[in-house]
Order: C-alpha cells, then sequence, then structure tokens
C-alpha cells in the first residue's frame, strides 16, 4: 500500500485532471481515497473547494467509525454519508469516485440507463455495473449511504439514477482511468441515440469477451493516469503541496 503522502498527491491529482476534463461540477462531488488497510480510514477533498485548487496538504483524513472526524463544515454531509458507509461496508474498496459528469449523468436520467456495449469502450461495463432507480433526494443521511452500499454488491461501478455516476477501485489511477472511461462510453452512446438509428449492439459474447481484456490491461489505465499526472506537473505542481 502506498503510503499516506503518495496518496494524497495523487488524489490531488485526480480532483485537478477532473475539473482540467470538465467532468466534474461547481465546487460539489467528492472523492476518498483510504490510507489504511481495512479501508476505514481515508482522505477526502475539503467541501466546497473548486477541484482545480485542491492541494495535497488541503485533503482530510477522516475515519468511517467516527461520525466526528468529519469535523462539520469542511466534508459535505452527502460526501460522509455516501463514502463513510461505503469504506465501512466494503474493505476491498479503497478508493471512491462520485461525479455528475454531463453525459454519464444524461444516461442515468433516461427510463433505460444501460450503459449498452456498442463499442469497445461501453463493452468494459458489460454486466459490470449496478444501477440505482429511487433517486430521493440529497444522499445526506447514513441509511442512504448504506442502501448504495448495497446496491453495487460486487461491483465497483454505480450509476445513480437522475443523480450522477459512482466509480471505485482498489487504486486512483485506475478510479480516474475508469471514471473518464465511463463518462467517455456514455457521450459516445448518447450521441449514437441521437442519430435516432438503430443502435448495432455488440453481441453477448463479444462484449463479455472485450470486458474480460480491459480486465487484463490494469497498466493501461495506470499509464493513462501517470501520464496525465505528469502534465499537470508540467502546468502547475501546486497540487503536490
Amino acid at each position: 500500500m502506498k503510503t499516506e503522502s503518495e496518496i494524497r498527491i495523487d488524489l490531488a491529482a485526480a480532483l485537478r485532471l477532473s475539473a482540467k476534463l470538465g467532468i466534474h461540477e461547481a465546487v460539489a462531488n467528492h472523492f476518498s481515497a483510504a490510507v489504511s488497510q481495512d479501508g476505514k480510514s481515508f482522505l477526502m477533498n475539503p467541501k466546497w473547494v473548486h477541484f482545480s485548487k485542491v492541494k495535497a496538504s488541503d485533503l482530510i483524513l477522516v475515519h468511517a467509525d467516527d461520525a466526528g472526524s468529519f469535523e462539520k463544515g469542511k466534508i459535505d454531509s452527502t460526501a460522509w454519508a455516501i463514502h463513510g458507509q461505503i469504506h465501512k461496508l466494503r474493505p476491498d474498496i479503497k478508493v471512491i469516485m462520485h461525479l455528475h459528469p454531463i453525459y454519464a449523468t444524461a444516461l442515468s436520467c433516461l427510463k433505460n440507463p444501460t450503459l449498452l456495449p456498442i463499442e469497445q469502450n461501453s463493452a468494459r461495463y458489460f454486466n459490470r455495473v449496478s444501477y440505482d432507480s429511487n433517486y430521493s433526494g440529497m444522499a445526506d443521511q447514513v441509511a442512504e449511504g448504506q442502501r448504495l452500499a448495497n446496491l453495487l454488491k460486487d461491483n465497483t461501478r454505480l450509476l445513480m439514477g437522475n443523480h450522477g455516476v459512482l466509480i471505485a477501485s482498489h487504486d486512483i489511477g485506475l478510479a480516474f482511468d475508469d471514471m473518464y472511461t465511463f463518462e467517455r462510453s456514455s457521450q459516445i452512446l448518447i450521441h449514437a441515440y441521437s442519430t435516432g438509428q438503430t443502435l448495432n449492439i455488440l453481441n453477448d459474447d463479444v462484449a463479455e469477451k472485450t470486458a474480460k481484456d480491459w480486465e487484463k490491461i490494469e497498466d493501461f489505465s495506470m499509464a493513462h493516469f501517470q501520464e496525465m499526472k505528469s502534465i499537470l506537473v508540467a502546468e502547475d505542481p501546486s497540487f503536490l503541496d
């Protein structure tokens, strides 16, 4: 497991890169990364600070079993409810990213929000996404965080109906690439829908094979994150502070 210092730098980079790519929303949304093996001690971005400004030293250390540790006023209550419960109930998950990117959120608003396997990127998610169709307002209650954690089941992606998307992983770089690809896949699907033509959906065997192929190349996802982080270092290394 990486050191807390290394995790702080990677999480700050992921936040800044999300802003750079335009997949964040105002000063909302939240990321977390565990610094303990059980996942219960984790870092979170501070409430209502723009992703493009976050530094490694700004990230706040909290504990899933200590509601007081989120220091009321410094972490969004919805962030605590969602991340606290998932880190507590899914110790295999070390990183959680929750965003409201335009295309994934648009997909979540459809009667059928399934991310259909119509090309190589979207096939990555074939039978590997959980779906929530019971939006009931701001997710600022512990019970709502527990509900979302249970909806994930054994998956690491949750499309939150009429809301946004949640990506979980055991590594920040993998989660970042997964979020990027999920949004790109959603964009391609929405554009395909917009033509009004019938979708040419991959058959199940091809979609499953492609999804398994993606699972074999985590090094691709890691390389993507490292390359993006190196661009960030060259442009504005202040996130390292």
